[in-house]
This record gives C-alpha cells, sequence and structure tokens, in this order.
C-alpha cells in the first residue's frame, strides 16, 4: 500500500491537492479501469475505497484525484471482477471497457473479460480469472455476469466456457 513514497493505511487518509495530472490520492469508479495503472493483477493489489475532499475528474477514464481517501476493504482478484462486472450492470450506458472483450477473450496477465450475447473465453493457466457478462441480444443490457477461475479441476487451461461455464466448441 505504497504509491510515490506515501505508506496508505487502512481507514481515512488526507493530503492537500488533488489534480489528477500531478497529485492527491488517485482511484476509479469503474474498478477494471485500475487495470491501466496496475495491470498485474496476480501482484498488484487492489481495494474498495470511498473518495471525498476536493475531488478532480480524469477525461481519459473514470480515474479521480481526490484529497480523503478512505480505504475500506482489500480485493481478491476474483472480487475486483465481480465489481467490475457489477459496475457495467450498473451502468448499462457508459462505453465499454478497454479491459473486457466483446464476444470472445483469451486470458492475458491473469484474465480474460468479456461481455456479449454468448461470452465465450478461456484461460491459458491455472489461476486465470475468467470474467463473463452475458447480455440481452436486443437490449444489450446485462442479464447475468459470472467470474470463475481456473483451477485445473472443474476449469482447465486451454478450454473455452461461455458464462455459464460449460465447455464451448469453437472454430
Amino acid at each position: 500500500m505504497i504509491c510515490r513514497g506515501y505508506q496508505f493505511q487502512m481507514g481515512l487518509n488526507v493530503t492537500e491537492k488533488a489534480n489528477c495530472a500531478q497529485n492527491g490520492f488517485h482511484c476509479a469508479e469503474d474498478p477494471l479501469d485500475c487495470l491501466s495503472y496496475y495491470s498485474d493483477v496476480d501482484h498488484a493489489e487492489y481495494y474498495i475505497v470511498d473518495a471525498g475532499g476536493d475531488i478532480d475528474e480524469d477525461a481519459v477514464d473514470s480515474k479521480i484525484s481526490c484529497t480523503e481517501l478512505t480505504i475500506l476493504k482489500r480485493l481478491t482478484k476474483k472480487e475486483l471482477f465481480l465489481h467490475g462486472l457489477a459496475f457495467m450492470a450498473d451502468h448499462p450506458k457508459r462505453k465499454r471497457n478497454s479491459h473486457v472483450q466483446k464476444d470472445k477473450a483469451v486470458a492475458w496477465s491473469g484474465y480474460a473479460a468479456v461481455r456479449g450475447a454468448d461470452p465465450i473465453a478461456k484461460g491459458g493457466q491455472k489461476g486465470d480469472v475468467l470474467a463473463f457478462a452475458k447480455e440481452d441480444a436486443t437490449t444489450g443490457l446485462i442479464q447475468q455476469i459470472v467470474v470463475a477461475t481456473i483451477d485445473g479441476k472443474t476449469l482447465l487451461p486451454g478450454i473455452w466456457y461461455g458464462a455459464d461455464l460449460e465447455k464451448r466448441m469453437v472454430n
């Protein structure tokens, strides 16, 4: 929990200025935007936080800078994707996150996140997370979210799975 020399602590952290490009404590409204800044899901730590005080927004993604950051809970890798998919379901009109593929995804850097009417994904190794957002084919609204981990027993590396976690044949 150290960033740019600052040692964060659970609970309230306070700083003087908040400018997204220069200073303040940074977080993102869309959990999956954190992957743009800390992409190594196997070694980075992700937290649920509450941003307060002065807040500065970034036009690039949902990243913000704030002067008060309350750290509430550390997330597991699986929980990060569950929160990210829930964010998509709660905000259906927002642009699709760049870390989420359309219809078909192969795990890279520890995860595969996919969104579509019949999304499929495969992991390359044990520990990869597969995150599915199944959409209604007509409205595009998310009907179901599923997050699973390639465990080497129930879910195997190199196999395509659908949101129902059943094996799929792919051409």
